[in-house]
Order: structure tokens, then C-alpha cells, then sequence
């Protein structure tokens, strides 16, 4: 098997190495041609692979890796992600890539890694770019696509696939991790929180049946064409939990929602709150119920992970205009929650 690369210390030159030993057992007598970055998020990197030797539409391969030097835990766990992406391929309405071959490393050393499917389409979340960087129709009709396929996500029984032993996170739980997360940022990024987690804790609805939560589910973490969703991306930290954590998340990045870190109050062709609860309805066919609660979690839950990036961007020296645009609103994210919760 020919690797380019294969003599070079870089980490590009040791994951092309260890693709080319995972790529020849996946399709025997395959290549690789070279391995270059991808614009990816911070909890994993994300790699293009150029193969031959392999089906057509299979030539450029993504390759997720788990950063090195940590443990790959929690959001860290590329090979979980797959696992999950997994047992949802072929899910009737359910779009995500496919996973072709993965390689468990030696961690932290040698770090994992997974190959999928290079899906076609744009990743933009439309509220937090320019204005008319999207027509508005289009914004529109992928949002609404969105919504129907969050249903099918949502539809998809847990039991009957290859993780029903996955323990289902409880909203109490939930709760707790972002209250953990606060305990980790420096006093000014935190005031007030202890309230509102209480008052969450104190108001908990009662729970529907565990389904597969993506955990950060909106327009930002799919690949879309045109008006229509290609694939959900991005599955750090899904977990089986409540399908209303998903629901209102996706409804915090609509115009109306006025989400802290937009750059404008311009429209952006989003629809409403309600008209994505009710695409969503329609296509699960079955109510969502006490939604102000879950719209509460939502800006505790945006509170602490803002303040989870602004920490690690004044560490980094790398404070975004995002950010700072962010910080004032920390204190009014907990403040609207507590409204919401009476």
C-alpha cells in the first residue's frame, strides 16, 4: 500500500500511516493518497483523506481524531460517536454519515479515530453569521426540514438497536452537568447560577421516554443543499435522555429568540418557535409538553457552556468578538430562566 507521506513526523504523516493499515482492511489493495485538516470542532480533529482503490464516492474520507495527550472520555470519544452514527444508519428519515472503518489507537498516545462518509452540503447556523449569507427561504425550509428530522430522530426505539444498554441521562442529571460546568469558571462568569439550578431541580417536569438526544441539535451542526438537511453532524455529546432538550435547543436559535451572541437583529428567514414545535408534532405525531421548563434548561444550559468557551478563550489569548458580545448576557441568560420558571 502506497501512504504519502509515510517517513514525516507530522501528526498528518502518522494518521496516514495508521489510515492506510485501517483503509486496506476495510477494501483490500486500497490506498492513501494523502491526509489534510478540516475545519472541525474543538473537542475532536477533523481530517480529509484521499483514497484509491476504493467504491466511487468513497475517494475523500473524513477522519475524526481524539485530541492528544487527554483521555478519549465523554466528548472526547470518537469511537462512541460511531457507534451511534452506527446504529441510526438506514433509520427511515434519519441522515447521518456512514461509517466506513475506525482504528482504537493506544490512548492517550495514539489517539482513535473514525472514517465516514464525506456528505455533501454547508454547515452554517444562520443567526450567528452575517445577514444574507443565506437566502431567507432557504433558512426557512432547512430549519423546518430540521425539526421533522429531529421527530425521526426521536422515533428511532433505542431498544431495538445495538446501544439499548446505554443508560438513559435523567433531567436531573442534566441539571447537574452544567452546574458542574460553572463550578470550573472563574466567579464573574457565574453569578446566580446556584438559583437557578435550584429552582430547575425543584420544577422538574415528568420525563417522556428516553430517546436518542443529540445534545446540541440546530442548523449548525448539520451539512444542508439547497433547503433540505444532508446529514446531522457533530455528536459529542449525544446521550438517551429527554427528546425536549433537544426540541428546545433548536428552538433558542430562532430570530425571535434573540440569541446573545447574534450579530444582528435583522432577520434571517428562521421560523418561529412554534412553528418548529409544530413541524415537529406533526411529524412524531404526539404533543411536546411543558416546554417553558425546557426552555429554561436551554438558557442555564447556554449560560454555562458560554462561559465554558470564554474561559478557555482568555486561556488561549483567543477571545472571539462573539464572546465578548456573550459576556454581558450571561447574567440575563439566568435571569430569563428564572422568569421562565415562575
Amino acid at each position: 500500500m502506497s501512504v504519502a507521506a509515510t517517513n514525516s513526523p507530522s501528526p498528518t504523516g502518522e494518521l496516514a500511516e495508521r489510515t492506510a493499515a485501517a483503509v486496506g482492511a476495510w477494501i483490500p489493495g486500497a490506498t492513501v493518497d494523502g491526509v489534510e485538516p478540516l475545519t472541525g470542532g474543538t473537542s475532536s480533529l477533523t481530517y480529509v483523506a484521499a483514497l484509491s482503490g476504493v467504491p466511487a464516492g468513497y475517494e475523500r474520507v473524513v477522519l475524526k481524531v481524539a485530541p492528544p495527550g487527554l483521555p478519549p472520555v465523554r466528548n472526547r470519544d470518537v469511537l462512541r460517536q460511531a457507534r451511534l452514527m452506527a446504529a441510526l444508519a438506514g433509520q427511515p428519515g434519519v441522515r447521518v454519515p456512514k461509517v466506513l472503518f475506525r482504528d482504537a489507537g493506544a490512548p492517550p498516545t495514539v489517539q482513535p479515530f473514525v472514517a465516514m462518509e464525506l456528505v455533501p452540503g454547508a454547515c452554517v447556523e444562520p443567526v450567528l453569521v452575517p445577514r444574507g449569507t443565506l437566502p431567507p427561504g432557504q433558512v426557512r425550509s432547512r430549519a423546518l426540514d430540521a425539526a421533522r428530522m429531529l421527530a425521526d430522530l426521536h422515533r428511532v426505539d433505542p431498544r431495538r438497536t445495538a446501544l439499548a444498554a446505554e443508560p438513559a441521562v435523567t433531567l436531573h442529571a442534566e441539571i447537574d452537568r452544567w452546574t458542574r460546568a460553572f463550578g470550573t469558571v472563574p466567579d464573574e462568569l457565574r453569578t446566580g447560577h446556584e438559583t437557578v439550578a435550584e429552582r430547575l431541580h425543584a420544577t422538574v417536569p415528568a420525563a417522556l421516554t428516553p430517546v436518542f438526544t443529540h445534545g446540541d441539535y440546530r442548523l449548525g451542526n448539520t451539512l444542508c443543499e439547497a433547503g433540505a438537511v444532508t446529514s446531522i453532524i457533530d455528536w459529542e455529546i449525544w446521550s438517551l435522555g429527554d427528546p425536549r432538550v433537544d426540541m428546545t435547543w433548536l428552538t433558542f436559535f430562532t430570530d425571535e429568540a434573540r440569541h446573545p451572541a447574534a450579530p444582528s437583529d435583522e432577520p434571517t428567514g428562521m421560523p418561529s418557535g412554534a412553528e418548529l414545535v409544530d413541524a415537529y408534532e406533526r411529524a412524531r405525531g404526539e404533543p411536546l409538553r411543558d416546554l417553558r421548563w425546557f426552555e429554561a434548561l436551554t438558557r442555564y444550559k447556554e449560560s454555562a457552556a458560554t462561559a465554558l468557551l470564554i474561559k478557555r478563550g482568555r486561556k488561549a489569548g483567543q477571545v472571539t468578538d462573539m464572546y465578548r458580545r456573550m459576556l454581558p448576557a450571561l447574567p440575563e441568560l439566568l435571569h430569563g430562566a428564572l422568569e421562565l420558571l415562575g
